[in-house]
């Protein structure tokens, strides 16, 4: 009986154990009476979070989350200002955004005087013979709208070399002393996948370089040091936690830069998530093929799994590659910048590896070529042999596509990488450059929702000017800057709010293979926050341009706060 009566109360005793509920631990940091949008539909709306070092552990009321404040907790009372899960940049160059605050930025301006009195303005200050570099104009809003020459410029810098990329970075114009330093004259030929463009009348270039042309010129501009890039880096990263953004995800480039990064990172200069694709073909992607994919370093800030190939050029600089020529230029339908069998065993090799790959598309032949070529890889090398089962391979930009082809994305599980501010800006040249008909597959967002596909959203910057708050505003408005919109916008392929807000946090995290990582707010994801001063789901289309960032976190830590 005594042995019986023991047992019993062993076995009480270890029940009332195990039903105990657990201690709760108290968090590092609580966010509490906040306008907190999760982006996970079973929960979407809350009013508090905790976070113990980098990670969510609590989402809810602010009753409950009371449960995890102690006595070393930091608390921040939102006092009802809205937070929206850390937003992702998906296209984003981010030592470009740097340089452009470094050299001479074009952005901005609004004719050909202003745009030559600004340059004056800088040969002014710089030594006799050393060059003037910049970027960011676009001739949109010039009257007329037409691409500025080398003799122009020579009217303010008849000595020094100036070389000026056009806001895309698919253009550039050169005076005459740098293309005399470049050996370019009427005699060149356009290299492939470039164009040297000529005087009609005399053959002489008239200083606009596309695409590959104008690498004939940049090899001759003065190299930048690793101590302007890592600058560049610095005040990029600086400027994008301002802005809210907690990753960027960045285009092409080499592994000098990546190893910027991780200096940075080591020394604790920069908490900005990057996810950086290397250039293709070359060098830097046969490293990556050899070394194998960096995945989540310094903490998940850090991502090197992807290439990226181009296409074709622009279409503001008529070097997208089209189906059709050019309405206003019927001389041109662009070109391709890839040949197939350059294309053919680098996809191949991408696949066999586990490698991302990401390529620039422009025109409706550009994105069908791409498309094709994926297409074609997927089919000759077995799934068997696949690295990674869903290889999420992108088409960055995928800005005018024709209508059959849309469906294509879903079906081979390619995304479609997308910046809505091209929409807004592009819309006031794109009705004369492709004719109205054309427009149909030209920012054709809902169209690839509806055909399956999800878009991650960019801001291309420094082409455009990198903010999410204009992005996002472009998505649901499909209008300009000022509210205008005009005859073949399109506006039923603007998104819902809901839908906007997901380009930008788990529909970006799915396109770098994060979405169980980030792109929500939800238990065991990394704390990345954006805390903005209105609520951008409600209010007014106009007033989504006036809102701010008040906070950026990134892994638990505020790395911005609005003074």
């Amino acid at each position: 009986m005594k042995a019986f009566t023991a047992l019993l109360v062993a076995t009480l005793s270890a029940f009332a154990l195990s039903s105990a509920p657990a201690k709760i631990q108290p968090a590092g940091l609580v966010l509490r009476n906040g306008n907190i949008y999760t982006v996970n539909d079973r929960q979407p709306r809350v009013e508090a979070v905790a976070v113990k070092d980098d990670r969510i552990i609590f989402v809810g009321s602010n009753r409950d989350a009371q449960k995890y404040i102690g006595k070393n907790t930091g608390v921040i009372d939102l006092k009802g200002e809205t937070v929206v899960p850390g937003m992702t940049d998906a296209h984003h160059h981010l030592e470009g955004v740097g340089f452009r605050e470094m050299t001479l930025n074009l952005e901005g301006i609004n004719s050909l005087e202003e745009f030559l009195a600004k340059v004056k303005e800088r040969v002014n200050q710089t030594n006799a013979g050393d060059w003037v570099t910049g970027r960011g104009w676009i001739e949109t809003f010039w009257q007329p709208p037409v691409f500025p020459t080398r003799w122009d410029l020579d009217k303010v810098s008849p000595v020094n070399p100036v070389v000026l990329t056009r806001a895309d970075g698919h253009g550039t114009v050169a005076n005459s002393a740098a293309l005399k330093i470049a050996d370019i004259d009427k005699n060149t030929p356009s290299p492939f996948g470039g164009e040297i463009s000529k005087d009609k009348q005399s053959g002489e270039p008239n200083g606009m370089l596309l695409d590959a042309a104008q690498g004939l010129l940049r090899r001759h501009v003065p190299a930048t040091t690793l101590a302007d890039e890592e600058r560049a880096i610095v005040l990029g990263v600086n400027r994008d936690v301002s802005l809210g953004w907690t990753q960027v995800q960045d285009p092409g480039g080499s592994y000098e830069e990546v190893d910027l990064f991780k200096k940075l990172y080591a020394a604790g200069q920069i908490k900005l998530r990057i996810y950086k694709a290397v250039s293709a073909p070359g060098a830097e992607a046969r490293r990556l093929f050899h070394d194998g994919p960096i995945i989540g370093a310094y903490g998940n800030r850090l991502t090197v799994r992807t290439i990226k190939l181009y296409a074709d050029g622009s279409l503001g600089s008529r070097s997208a590659a089209l189906l059709a020529p050019y309405s206003d230029k019927p001389d041109t339908s662009g070109f391709l910048t890839i040949k197939e069998e350059t294309l053919q065993p680098i996809l191949q090799e991408a696949l066999r590896n586990g490698i991302q790959v990401q390529t620039h598309a422009i025109g409706d032949r550009g994105n069908r070529f791409i498309i094709d070529e994926y297409e074609k890889a997927m089919k000759t090398v077995p799934k068997a042999e696949w690295k990674t089962k869903s290889p999420r391979w992108r088409v960055e930009h995928s800005q005018i596509v024709n209508p059959a082809d849309i469906p294509r994305f879903a079906k081979l599980g390619v995304i479609p990488s997308m910046q809505a501010s091209h929409a807004i800006g592009d819309l006031h040249f794109a009705p004369a450059r492709l004719g109205i008909e054309r427009l149909a597959g030209a920012y054709a967002w809902q169209s690839f929702i509806k055909s399956g596909s999800i878009i991650p959203g960019g801001s291309d910057a420094p082409v455009e000017r990198g903010e999410p708050m204009i992005e996002f505003y472009a998505a649901v408005a499909r209008k300009d800057l000022k509210g205008f919109s005009g005859a073949g916008w399109h506006p039923e392929e603007a998104l819902t709010r809901e839908q906007a807000l997901k380009m930008f946090t788990i529909w970006a995290a799915y396109a770098a293979f994060e979405e169980e990582l980030r792109g929500s707010i939800q238990v065991g994801k990394l704390a990345d926050f954006t805390v903005l001063s209105a609520d951008i789901m409600k209010i007014p289309e106009a007033e989504i341009l006036q809102t701010r960032c008040l906070k950026t976190i990134i892994g638990g830590e505020i790395v911005y706060e609005a003074k």
